[in-house]
């Protein structure tokens, strides 16, 4: 019986892992390709033969997505399985018409076939959107548990924008393993907080691979914790499962993919920035989570901000800098920054608009919706030197940095600047530390 040809459609992420989970060593199927959207210049790519496995010891190329209909008459294509996150419905289904057009069948791999069980409890933390609160949520979880004696590694969802079979594992436990990894902004931002917190973060392109060098960790593992991407469902079978929701974008729990599967599959859903949200928005919410999974437990929370100097903004013409993906496929019209900025007085917020350079240029073309706000870009050289040179030539007084990370250590800023940080604060019960003792007095029963 011959092989069905496959292209898997994804962004550097979920591609990979849906075919290290189910494709590599499958000798029904023969991956032909995968195409790429979402990150700039990860297409013209290899999936190197390191990790392709004995199927494809040539590795298997990657295309752009726009590629798609050629490379599916081409490659004598017969499925394609769509395999990236934080995507409307409308885009899923346009991308669905598209292959279906042109005769072959369309997929969606689901968590049975992709997800790894692991040898020690796993606690998974994901979101209805880019954005919404799950790295600040992540923290609290691991806060709680090390203040419960336990040792918690972190797994980080995959973004892989480098030497693949380089990346293949990662372990970050110091700030020198993120310049030693080649780590892009957007990587930083995710691996930084846990760093400069002690905690150890892997991450990488082989997610089996990545779980059992946590399980074995040096330093000690008593329990998993998934510290998910975009809106993307586990790569680990979870023992908890809890789902971040962001009023500020109500409603989008029910229309983007995957965050409506990651929602229905929580066990605990967070309603998240309850104290810069509209109550009409936050009711939504609520009814959404009532008619979509209502035996999950509701926490309610908000997202309070801290400044290192809020002089820095007060009475000041300031240039928000805000995080990379919540502003681009996330569809965010504020981040932290701009929270910073309306609370501590600043005369006016400047628009980027004029003064960006080189590809930021193109980010915007590509996400107009981003307005006034700088979104931190840096997957590379070329866009980190973009990233300055524009922060030197906008016409303001000051810069606020919402990004999670020290930008100040990886681009020089020459205008005064100072960082936001956020936190996760629980508001009434039940609470994450409720929640997790109950999750602790289950494990201690299972064993």
């Amino acid at each position: 019986m011959a092989k069905r040809r496959v292209i898997i459609i994804g962004a550097a992420g979920r591609d990979f892992h849906n075919f290290n989970t189910f494709f590599r060593d499958n000798e029904q199927y023969e991956v032909m390709a995968f195409t790429a959207a979402q990150i700039p210049d990860i297409d013209g790519r290899m999936y190197p033969p390191e990790l392709s496995g004995s199927l494809y010891p040539a590795g298997i190329p990657i295309y752009a997505e726009e590629d798609l209909p050629s490379l599916i008459k081409e490659m004598k294509i017969t499925d394609c399985v769509f395999s990236y996150s934080d995507v409307p419905y409308q885009k899923v289904m346009a991308t669905s018409a598209i292959v279906n057009a042109n005769g072959v069948s369309f997929w969606l791999l689901g968590p049975d076939d992709t997800m790894i069980r692991s040898t020690k409890p796993v606690i998974a933390v994901g979101a209805i959107r880019t954005g919404c609160g799950k790295s600040q949520t992540s923290r609290r979880v691991i806060e709680i548990l090390m203040n419960k004696g336990l040792k918690v590694v972190a797994i980080r969802h995959p973004m892989p924008y480098g030497d693949l079979a380089a990346q293949k594992v990662q372990r970050f436990a110091r700030l020198e393993d993120l310049e030693k990894h080649h780590c892009t902004i957007e990587e930083m931002e995710e691996y930084e907080p846990h760093i400069v917190r002690g905690n150890v973060i892997y991450a990488g392109v082989d997610y089996e691979a990545i779980l059992r060098a946590a399980e074995n960790d040096p330093d000690g593992c008593d329990v998993i914790l998934w510290d998910g991407g975009n809106n993307d469902f586990p790569f680990y079978r979870p023992d908890l499962t809890i789902t971040v929701t962001d009023p500020h974008r109500a409603g989008h729990e029910r229309f983007y993919y995957p965050g409506e599967v990651t929602l229905r599959m929580a066990d605990v859903v967070i309603i998240n920035k309850m104290d810069t949200a509209r109550p009409e928005d936050i009711e939504l919410v609520r009814k959404n989570i009532r008619e979509l999974v209502p035996q999950a437990r509701v926490i309610d929370a908000a997202s309070p901000i801290r400044v290192d100097n809020p002089e820095v903004i007060r009475g000041k013409s300031v240039l928000v800098v805000e995080d990379g993906p919540t502003l681009t496929h996330g569809g965010m019209k504020q981040g932290a920054g701009m929270v910073a900025a309306r609370k501590y007085g600043a005369m006016e917020t400047v628009d980027p608009r004029p003064f960006l350079a080189g590809k930021l240029q193109q980010t915007f073309e590509t996400y107009p919706g981003i307005g006034t706000l700088l979104p931190a870009m840096g997957y590379g050289e070329e866009q980190l030197y973009d990233l300055e040179k524009t922060i030197k030539n906008t016409k303001c007084d000051a810069v606020v940095i919402g990004t999670p990370i020290d930008l100040n250590r990886i681009i020089k800023i020459n205008k005064p600047n100072t960082r936001v940080y956020y936190d996760l604060q629980e508001i009434g019960d039940p609470t994450l530390e409720s929640v997790l003792d109950e999750f602790i007095e289950k494990v201690k029963r299972m064993k």
